[in-house]
């Protein structure tokens, strides 16, 4: 689920592209008095599903970035409010990845170092292992999020790059413009870099009010702790396009022996050899549905040997070769 303001400005946006946005609402099974409502719960997957519907009926591939020009901090209502009042920008952040599941507990962002000690990363990712395509809520997602970091940091902000999974839906240049950085596509990961000085920049910050938030904000969060094998999984999702992918490496990230890993994973009904497996297809189903990287290119990203090893996978997930999969998708 998902607060109704996720879809603040919909309507308007719409109409103003030349659609009836009730209509679209009603074949997604939303009512549009839950639209920028932030005591209402929608589905996740309902929103999804009709940013991607927008998108094609007003044939406009910047939708998502259009809309999220619309929206800021004011969609996470009391997790804003926490944001707004704590001492720095990287604590602000904190509280925004610690609270998310108020604002919708199938959304995750994290906060990590870079690969050198003057960036750190902004990430966004749906917690859903199998989600529909996003490539929509995506965008808006990171629209969103870079807007969020003006208002704490400064208008002056930028990021350095900004990455996402699937390729242009418009002109590349429309994305330089609207980030005001050079975008990497078909990237790993949905998210975007920045300069790590900026988290201790600080905030015209209220302890007070921050703490009594943070408070009301524990009471209503949803536990967020995830599972060894949704680790495993991320680290999988990571590891894959380096083609060192195996089971020592991953225990070592998460500070376990193999043979730990291994029994954690057994108790899960699930195992590394299986978790590999859901992840390459995951991943070959994204790429052959929102790309077209070519398939030895993606053989190699799949850590698979040869393009030969890809199309037996695919007939053995999918019933089918990779380029007759593709056009299936793509329909």
């Amino acid at each position: 689920m998902i607060r109704g303001t996720s879809l603040l400005g919909f309507v308007e946006l719409v109409e103003e592209l030349g659609e009836e946005p009730h209509a679209l609402l009603e074949m997604a099974g939303l009512h549009a008095d839950t639209v920028g409502d932030h005591d209402s719960f929608v589905s996740y997957r309902s929103v999804v599903a009709l940013l991607e519907m927008a998108a094609r009926v007003t044939d406009t591939g910047s939708f998502g970035r259009q809309l999220g020009s619309r929206q800021g901090l004011e969609i996470l209502g009391p997790l804003g409010v926490a944001a707004r009042t704590a001492p720095t920008v990287g604590a602000a952040l904190r509280s925004i990845e610690q609270y998310m599941t108020v604002y919708s507990p199938a959304l995750a962002v994290a906060v990590k170092p870079g690969s050198g000690a003057a960036s750190a990363t902004f990430e966004w990712r749906i917690v859903d292992p199998h989600p529909p395509a996003h490539r929509q809520a995506a965008e808006l997602a990171l629209g969103v999020s870079c807007r969020v970091f003006k208002l704490l940091a400064g208008e002056d902000f930028l990021p350095t790059s900004v990455q996402l999974r699937h390729q242009a839906l418009s002109d590349r240049s429309d994305y330089v413009a609207y980030f005001g950085s050079p975008v990497e596509f078909s990237a790993p990961t949905y998210g975007f870099r920045f300069a790590a000085a900026l988290l201790s920049r600080p905030i015209a910050a209220d302890g007070a009010v921050h703490a009594v938030v943070r408070d009301y904000l524990s009471t209503i969060a949803i536990p967020t702790a995830g599972s060894t094998s949704d680790a495993v999984a991320r680290l999988i999702r990571r590891m894959l396009p380096t083609g060192s992918l195996e089971l020592d490496l991953v225990a070592d990230q998460l500070a376990q022996n193999r043979r730990t890993l291994q029994r954690h994973l057994a108790a899960q009904g699930t195992s590394f050899a299986a978790l590999v497996d859901d992840v390459r297809r995951d991943e070959a189903e994204r790429y052959l549905r929102d790309t077209d990287m070519p398939l030895a290119q993606l053989a190699g990203v799949l850590g698979l040997s040869e393009q030969s090893a890809l199309t037996r996978a695919c007939r053995r997930w999918f019933g089918a070769a990779p380029s007759h999969l593709r056009r299936s998708l793509r329909r």
